[in-house]
């Protein structure tokens, strides 16, 4: 990577993504020259310790862009609609981990180690996808380069970090009045999460599924460049401070045995298979928090589908790192890498093309 030293702007930095950004960028030694951090106006003038320095949080206005080189965006899908074409004419590369502008068809959507080369014909702004997609693109990937993909079917069991950092105090708030006896009294969620399985996250469509639901399945597609892949999703909000689960059924269009499965997703990077069900051993939600990786376990055949062509697994990745964090500090370390911070329209034709 080159060392050249950037100005970078992380927008959201007092949000639960933004402050995981920030540790990131840190953790994995990303070349910053100056780091602006940045919050809506009702956020600004708090301060974040970044390395043991309490630095102060601006407010995130189109002047306060001058001179970023790439700003990093986790401030809502309303902030980065109406204030990311404005960075973006100021110079700067918008990472946006919105849900504003990823099926933008001119906005390229990214997970790092499936289709990085979309990110090369950028125009200043590059989409992060959903949590829930980026654990799972990983692994179809690899079905999908080596026997194919048919159908999908993926049930997730999301933590409550996904929402933000009052659903975690309300979660915690919620146990210690079980515990106490006290009624259970819900503001972030319908109903008490505490004990609880909630099959609702984020509002209904008119089709009947949720808009996290249908963003598993649009997403899917647009990143794996399987258009008309039949796919399916039920997202349930879980009791759990951090991580997300998945239970995945997957029909492909060649055989494919439970081995060569393992053999495959342990070969992406990123991707680390815990699979020994006789010693107890598959990926859970507490295990994975804090880690970059995706893992998955419980690969088995899927009896429900002829000839050998159903899998079945579990998958589970930290949603505020690679489910988010982590995959947009990846995203700007490709920029930097392969020199391509500035637009497509600004440095002319790009070598790279995208996979087939």
């Amino acid at each position: 990577m080159t060392r050249q030293p950037l100005t970078v702007a992380v927008v959201g930095a007092t949000g639960l993504v933004g402050g995981t950004m920030i540790r990131v960028l840190r953790e994995r030694d990303f070349p910053i020259g100056e780091l602006r951090l940045m919050a809506s106006g009702r956020s600004a003038g708090r301060s974040v310790t970044v390395g043991g320095v309490s630095c102060p949080v601006i407010e995130a206005t189109p002047d306060a862009f001058d001179g970023v080189d790439i700003a990093l965006f986790s401030a809502g899908a309303s902030v980065s609609l109406e204030l990311a074409p404005a960075v973006v004419a100021k110079g700067a590369t918008v990472i946006d981990n919105s849900s504003a502008w990823r099926m933008d068809p001119n906005v390229p959507l990214v997970v790092s180690q499936v289709n990085p080369t979309d990110a090369a014909g950028h125009a200043g702004l590059i989409a992060n996808p959903n949590c829930s997609t980026m654990q799972l693109a990983p692994v179809l990937m690899a079905l999908r380069d080596s026997v194919g993909i048919e159908r999908v079917v993926v049930d997730t069991y999301q933590s409550v970090s996904g929402t933000g950092a009052d659903a975690q105090a309300e979660l915690e708030a919620q146990v210690v009045a079980h515990v106490a006896g006290e009624p259970l009294t819900a503001s972030v969620y319908p109903h008490p999460i505490a004990f609880n399985a909630l099959p609702e996250i984020d509002t209904f469509l008119a089709n009947g599924y949720t808009k996290e639901e249908w963003k598993v399945v649009t997403e899917s597609r647009k990143i794996l460049h399987l258009p008309e892949l039949r796919i399916s999703c039920t997202a349930v909000r879980v009791p759990v401070f951090v991580s997300h689960s998945e239970a995945v059924h997957v029909e492909t269009s060649r055989p494919i045995s439970p081995d060569r499965a393992r053999r495959l997703f342990a070969a992406v990077p990123g991707v680390v298979v815990q699979d020994d069900p006789t010693k107890h051993v598959y990926p859970t939600a507490t295990e994975a928090a804090g880690r970059d990786e995706v893992f998955v376990g419980r690969i088995r055949q899927d009896p429900s589908i002829a000839d050998g062509r159903g899998l079945a697994f579990w998958v589970v990745s930290d949603n505020l790192r690679k489910g988010a964090a982590t995959n947009a500090v990846e995203i700007a370390e490709l920029l930097v890498e392969h020199d391509w911070i500035r637009p497509v329209v600004e440095r002319g034709p790009v070598a790279a093309s995208r996979p087939a």
